[in-house]
């Protein structure tokens, strides 16, 4: 620097000259936005299942907002926004195959996928062989909804992260709800046709067995994902049965077209479900499902707490319209952590950020959870609530306009969640 400043004594113009032009320049580069860190979405966002997708974007969407209202991710570069680019499968293996292809020819980092063990299962393998292909163009997997065990058991992967309780997860506390009822004598299985359906169906009766043996499943059956239009014929067999409550990891329409045929039959029994706190679920049961139908999930409006308060009351503001209303903390949670774990990487290089989540450890003053390494499995709090009306009993906010809310009738912290992990993960060095 000195060098220069006597050079420009005796060639005064020249010099002046160029620290003018490097002036323009360094102005010129600090107006041009940073990269940003792209995130590719692979979800149904068309077809049966459109508006489970549809949820997930809104989710997914008001997170990244958050964290670039705030500055964005900082890299050693300076600080970059993240960018959400969606892919619609149209719930289709295939369709998630040829997106993934889309993604990774994009050089997109980062793949989020939850609405379909199945998709996912696909996309471990996928992604397994591609990053050993490509280890200059790796890619990361955060799964936000797929529940399949498996992913986190024997088809756990170094480049998966599920940020979901698995289906053994969610039905130890549903079964531990029932556990409590003295009442419940006759329990009826339903769902989807593919793995998670099944597994949730076996689940369901290995716990039982253990937690109830006097239980009777007095009927069972799986019936094909999203083709159902009329699910009156289940609702008798139901009915018929005897049983006392429905065990079913239904989502979607196919949940929102169970819970109403069960109402339109007139059925009083219980539904202890994945996913019956939204999507259309609550509307469609009214007041049938008042005190009887049960959700688990890592959170839900009403748990309580003005923090908690204020984080749903935000989301309301971002998306008003009351159809829009189905907000899953953990998907917001998974791009705080995503965000974090680049940062702590200083990269957005796969196998840094993998690294850097491992171990992670998320905590704000109503939720606290850590991403288990050994298997790449949030640990986290769960909730059973069960469906009331607003305004009654405590329930402050009810669900997508419906007039009917949750509120909390079991508890479980995050040491009473987490289950042994059979996985054996081959890590980078």
């Amino acid at each position: 620097m000195l060098t220069t400043i006597k050079k420009c004594w005796t060639q005064a113009g020249s010099c002046l000259l160029l620290l003018c032009l490097l002036h323009n320049s360094q102005a010129a580069s600090s107006s041009i936005p940073a990269t940003p860190i792209r995130i590719g979405m692979i979800d149904g966002l068309s077809g049966a299942f459109s508006n489970a997708g549809e949820a997930v974007q809104r989710n997914l969407q008001i997170a990244i907002e958050r964290i670039n209202a705030r500055g964005g991710v900082r890299l050693p570069d300076g600080q970059h926004p993240l960018l959400l680019t969606s892919f619609d499968n149209k719930q289709g293996v295939e369709e998630s195959l040829t997106a993934l292809k889309h993604l990774t020819d994009q050089q997109i980092p980062f793949v989020v996928q939850g609405n379909s063990s199945a998709v996912a299962l696909a996309l471990v393998d996928a992604i397994n062989k591609h990053n050993q292909r490509t280890p200059d163009h790796r890619v990361l997997f955060l799964n936000y909804s797929a529940v399949d065990t498996t992913l986190t058991n024997e088809k756990c992967s170094y480049w998966h992260f599920r940020f979901d309780a698995h289906a053994d997860m969610r039905m130890h506390a549903l079964t531990e709800v029932i556990k409590a009822d003295n009442r419940a004598k006759k329990i009826y299985l339903i769902g989807q046709d593919y793995s998670f359906g099944r597994q949730v169906n076996q689940s369901a009766r290995t716990m039982l067995a253990s937690k109830r043996p006097d239980i009777s499943i007095v009927g069972e059956d799986l019936h094909p994902i999203g083709k159902i239009k009329d699910f009156a014929p289940y609702a008798a067999k139901i009915k018929a049965s005897g049983a006392d409550a429905v065990i079913t990891g239904n989502w979607g329409n196919d949940l929102s077209l169970l819970v109403k045929a069960a109402r339109d039959a007139g059925m009083t029994t219980k539904f202890y479900t994945f996913y019956g706190n939204g999507l259309g679920a609550p509307a469609a049961l009214g007041d049938a499902g008042l005190g009887r139908v049960r959700a688990v999930a890592e959170w839900h409006p009403n748990a309580g707490g003005a923090d908690s308060d204020g984080f749903y009351q935000q989301f309301r503001q971002r998306y008003p319209d009351p159809r829009d209303d189905y907000v899953h903390l953990r998907m917001q949670v998974m791009i705080e952590m995503l965000a974090t774990a680049i940062e702590k990487a200083k990269t957005t290089e796969a196998a840094a950020v993998a690294r850097a989540l491992e171990g992670a450890h998320f905590k704000n003053t109503f939720h606290d959870a850590v991403m288990r390494a050994e298997d790449h499995q949030l640990i986290q709090p769960l909730y059973v609530s069960v469906m009331q009306k607003k305004g009654e009993n405590g329930v402050r906010f009810d669900n997508e306009g419906s007039g009917y809310g949750f509120k909390t009738e079991r508890y479980f912290d995050a040491g009473l969640t987490a289950l042994p992990s059979s996985c054996k993960m081959l890590k980078l060095k």
